[in-house]
């Protein structure tokens, strides 16, 4: 894989930590943890000891007997053929929750031998987890991985150089390039982050590979839920999970039941959003009555949008073809808005330690598309498909509640007013950097924007 992640650098900063735990990746399933693990084992360290745990009996007797962890070394080492240096050896465990109490196994190698440097990641962990594996909480440390981000996907097209122009915020210069962002973004939304598709994206450039390896992708998840959920629930995960698309090209994009089918009702698909949310393979934004710190404490849990967790896969499952994404025609335009906002939320999803959710009035005839939470601000976020900047929702509510500042995301170019920031949506992943910026710029030191 010739992709770049940027999660290789959080590798880094958990590999120079002096008093590290055991890591996790979590992520949907092929998103790259298999990949990253081993990539990073190449470069940081001098040898690796790779197990996964998929289908491995011997692991799975290895560590059924006790959590004698010198006993397990013993084994692993016999299992590798090589020996184990804690100080040099990296240990990578792949689908860890086909074998729990590997999972349990953390606990005891933090404990007792936390020299020991350990790598894991697992697919189907949130379902393990909701199925009662036990799990050793506060024994270990967490990394999410989501597909390749609009920055890594330029990295992956060889445009190193507009990622370098962005993340200067030269922003007249990005202005003057503008139309290769958008044709950058335009691919993306058709070839969207996940790493096959991607790198044989940039490697070909063949638009039908494309939507091949999309649904290659899309029949994998379908066998997972024959595979690894209860029978019953099968049935109304599939449902669930081919009603988002027409759930997204809604013009009110709050998940509606009985879009699954007449008469549905939330109580009996709970578990199969449940299932879909565990795995990955969805991302749940709630709706918050009041745009308050915190905003997790005003989340209203029965009203929600649904997204998917790759805006290509949601192109190939709407079936779009590559003229009518390329070229904007008509047929587009109806899709469009679904697109846009489904790559908002993917970027977003990238950014650390922020809440996601998003805001309508008490009539429904208000909505910003996205309200976020990054522990100082609450900032609303409103998202245009072309440049149409008419922002009559981000009125009404700055008019109600007065936030200090204010994002429109579009096609439009940068430019910041007096209240409101408009951040291109090429750029959204610059968000907190330029949210920062606004804010010191416009209130100089009064708000403490670092704290």
């Amino acid at each position: 894989m010739l992709v770049y992640r940027l999660a290789i650098e959080q590798l880094y900063t958990w590999k120079a930590k002096k008093n590290k735990k055991p890591l996790i990746i979590r992520g949907a399933r092929q998103v790259g943890k298999t990949w990253l693990m081993k990539e990073f084992a190449n470069a940081a360290y001098e040898s690796s000891v790779y197990v996964s745990f998929d289908n491995n009996q011997r692991m799975q007797d290895l560590f059924t007997v006790n959590f004698d962890v010198e006993r397990i070394i013993t084994g692993l080492e016999l299992y590798a053929g090589q020996k184990i240096n804690p100080q040099s050896t990296v240990l990578i465990f792949d689908e860890i929750q086909e074998v729990p109490k590997a999972l349990t196994a953390l606990k005891y190698f933090n404990e007792n031998t936390p020299q020991y440097q350990i790598i894991c990641a697992g697919s189907m962990l949130g379902v393990a987890l909701r199925q009662g594996t036990s799990f050793p909480v506060g024994k270990v440390e967490f990394l999410d991985l989501y597909p390749l981000s609009f920055t890594e996907f330029m990295l992956a097209m060889g445009k190193e150089q507009f990622v370098d122009l962005l993340h200067k915020g030269d922003f007249n210069m990005v202005t003057t390039f503008k139309t290769s962002f958008f044709d950058l973004l335009k691919f993306y939304y058709y070839v969207g982050g996940m790493p096959e598709v991607v790198q044989n994206f940039a490697e070909n450039k063949d638009f039908n590979e494309v939507r091949e390896i999309q649904q290659r992708i899309l029949d994998a998840y379908e066998q997972d839920f024959s595979k690894h959920a209860p029978n019953e629930v099968v049935p109304r995960i599939r449902m669930l999970w081919n009603s988002i698309p027409a759930q997204l090209t809604k013009e009110n994009k709050k998940f509606i039941y009985g879009l699954i089918r007449e008469g549905a009702r939330a109580k009996e698909y709970e578990l199969a959003l449940l299932w879909l949310n565990d795995c990955g393979l969805v991302h749940k934004v709630h709706r918050v009555t009041k745009p308050l710190l915190p905003l997790k404490a005003y989340e209203e849990l029965k009203a929600f949008k649904l997204f998917l967790v790759d805006v290509g896969l949601l192109s190939c499952m709407l079936r779009l073809k590559q003229d009518t994404l390329l070229d904007g025609n008509e047929l587009f335009k109806e899709f469009k808005g679904s697109l846009t906002e489904q790559y908002v939320l993917q970027q977003l999803k990238t950014l650390k330690d922020i809440g996601i959710y998003y805001w309508t009035n008490d009539r429904g005839s208000a909505e910003i598309d996205f309200i976020v939470d990054n522990g100082r601000q609450v900032i609303p976020i409103e998202v245009k498909a072309e440049v149409n900047l008419q922002a009559k929702s981000l009125k009404s509510y700055r008019g109600k509640f007065n936030p200090a500042i204010s994002i429109r995301t579009s096609m439009a170019d940068y430019k910041k007013e007096e209240w409101l920031l408009n951040l291109p949506l090429y750029a959204v992943e610059l968000m907190n950097t330029a949210v920062a910026h606004f804010l010191c710029e416009h209130f100089e030191g009064k708000i403490d924007v670092d704290r």
